[in-house]
């Protein structure tokens, strides 16, 4: 199994490679969104990579300074994003034409050059190189972890700009010693249920519970700091209202990155090889969760199969339907066993916490599909 990480590296860039990267970005976007239009032009979606390189490659060549390698790298990035609108189709879902907007640029190893404390980016005018502007190597981050050891190697990266500033989100990768997700399971057999909600953002099936509550007192407290700034009208409050966005989301990624250290924790103590979420896909319906929760939930499971992938333990989503109705003692399923946060079987008359019960559900779920576990917790 490998094991992946993105290291997010500060470039110091100057003024005149600047504008190229800039440049760079727009012919990317450019391209990116050419090969999307055309892919999704009248009733049939072209979604082969080689049906598109042959049908749009020598055309945006032409429109663009762009080399070979960042033309297939944006090719890659609308082929996804056009699989990804077929996929929701498929699913019976709206989705519209992706927009190429984000300022970004994929790179790979044709297009771009690691060393060990600067890089060499293709542009639309040849290459620029830009120092990475980094922390003490012996200091206790990502980039002693992932950049600097010798077991990762580097796949690619993403140049992306961001207030103001160039960052390169670096790809690493290493073998991890343990076994594919499914033998993980035969060889251990434990899965860790996790049930995920709105009142408590995580319930494990060992009992564990974190609550919400931190989450949604700094939710209505950066509200309140938006509205009040708002009201002003002024250019130094829409400012201020920016910059209380980004540390809003700053404060719920390190809530969000120590609850999933925290789960990992839990599961490593347990000796599990697998933790189960349910299925995320529709849960802001299911759950009649606000934007900031349906994000929480999304960011939370990617923090848990970031971290759990270190210690070779897989991470899996399985079907939602009648986790919180269903008895985990004996199975009876029926909508009158849940009233709110309170679970009672009216077969069997076992009684505990809605969230608790759906997350040994989850966990047995996850065993009853993959049948060579063998057990879940507790």
């Amino acid at each position: 199994m490998e094991v992946r990480r993105t290291v997010p590296v500060t470039l110091d860039v100057e003024s005149d490679d600047d504008a190229l990267l800039c440049d760079t970005v727009n012919e990317f976007l450019f391209a990116a969104q050419f090969v999307v239009d055309y892919a999704l032009q009248g009733e049939y979606v072209t979604t082969s990579k080689g049906q598109l390189q042959d049908e749009t490659y020598n055309d945006v060549c032409e429109q663009t300074p762009l080399n070979t390698g960042l033309v297939q790298n944006a090719r890659n990035k609308a082929d996804k994003a056009c699989k990804s609108v077929v996929e929701r189709w498929k699913q019976g879902k709206k989705a519209s034409k992706p927009r190429m907007t984000s300022p970004h640029v994929v790179y790979d190893h044709r297009t771009a050059i690691f060393y060990d404390d600067y890089v060499s980016l293709a542009t639309t005018d040849g290459r620029v190189e830009a120092d990475y502007v980094l922390p003490d190597e012996d200091s206790d981050t990502p980039h002693a972890d992932y950049l600097f050891s010798d077991e990762y190697e580097t796949t690619g990266a993403e140049l992306h700009r961001k207030h103001g500033e160039w960052q390169l989100h670096i790809y690493c990768k290493k073998e991890a010693e343990s076994d594919t997700p499914d033998q993980a399971t035969t060889t251990h057999g434990t899965v860790l249920g996790v049930d995920l909600g709105v009142n408590t953002l995580a319930v494990t099936s060992t009992g564990t519970f974190w609550t919400g509550d931190e989450f949604d007192h700094w939710r209505r407290e950066y509200e309140k700091q938006r509205g009040d700034l708002q009201a002003c009208g002024t250019r130094w409050a829409h400012e201020n209202v920016q910059a209380v966005g980004r540390k809003e989301e700053g404060r719920f990624k390190l809530t969000l990155h120590r609850i999933a250290n925290e789960l990992v924790a839990e599961a490593r103590d347990h000796d599990c090889s697998v933790i189960a979420f349910e299925d995320l896909t529709d849960i802001r319906e299911r759950t009649s969760a606000s934007w900031e929760h349906k994000w929480a939930f999304n960011r939370h499971h990617e923090y848990v199969e970031y971290n759990a992938a270190e210690y070779g333990i897989a991470v899996a989503q399985v079907d939602p339907k009648n986790t919180s109705r269903r008895c985990s003692t004996c199975g009876f399923t029926h909508p009158d066993n849940r009233e709110s946060e309170s679970f009672e079987c009216q077969q069997c008359g076992y009684e505990n916490n809605t969230e608790y019960n759906a997350a040994k559900n989850i966990g047995a779920r996850y065993l009853r599909r993959n049948l060579g576990a063998t057990k879940a917790h507790p």
